[in-house]
């Protein structure tokens, strides 16, 4: 069994201009005669790879302990996109998933320098998709991401953002991304992997 983490490693990861940094502070260290390591973390709920819930941009929406965890572990499709995805391309991408295993048009996983349109956002919610991730810190265009964010949150997909998939081939896989459970939260870190079939 191989398994591909597709997270960022949290103290260095890409972060969304104007988000706070994640920072982590020694408490404790046992090099300087504590009894234990001891670390404390301040960071966004958006920081490196971390998950989007509906309350992120709907204030109605479902914060991240009340997201249904099978949107978020599951059997999913992994396809390489650059530029600009259009209704089309959204499509494309879901009959490609279809194609292999109908179950993975669940959750699709977008590798690549790619960006999320309205149009295409339009598509994965009709369709009735579980989760979207791309490799973004924002899977809509980032000059202008509400919309996309809208659409999507609206219909209760979630947004898995910030995952690495350099190393990951195009096809299908089983992908585990549960988020930290934080009451109340709009998004949250997870430790997002791949494994392969």
């Amino acid at each position: 069994m191989k398994i591909y983490d597709i997270s960022q490693e949290l103290t260095e990861c890409v972060v969304f201009p104007g988000d706070p940094a994640p920072k982590a502070e020694r408490l404790y260290s046992i090099a300087d005669g504590n009894i234990c390591n001891l670390t404390a973390f301040s960071m966004c709920a958006h920081n490196g790879t971390h998950i989007d819930a509906p309350f992120h941009f709907l204030e109605d929406g479902k914060t991240v302990e009340q997201l249904d965890l099978t949107k978020l572990v599951g059997y999913a499709f992994v396809k390489e996109m650059t530029g600009d995805i259009d209704a089309g391309g959204a499509r494309a991408i879901l009959e490609a998933a279809r194609s292999k295993c109908a179950e993975s048009a669940k959750r699709i996983l977008i590798k690549g320098k790619a960006t999320v349109t309205l149009e295409a956002a339009e598509v994965f919610a009709e369709s009735g998709v579980a989760l979207v991730g791309n490799e973004s810190q924002t899977v809509g265009p980032e000059d202008g991401p509400i919309a996309v964010h809208k659409v999507l949150l609206g219909a209760e997909v979630v947004l898995l953002e910030g995952i690495r998939l350099s190393q990951v081939p195009d096809g299908v896989y089983i992908l585990s991304a549960a988020p930290i459970s934080i009451k109340g939260a709009d998004g949250s870190p997870c430790r997002a992997v791949l494994i392969e079939l």
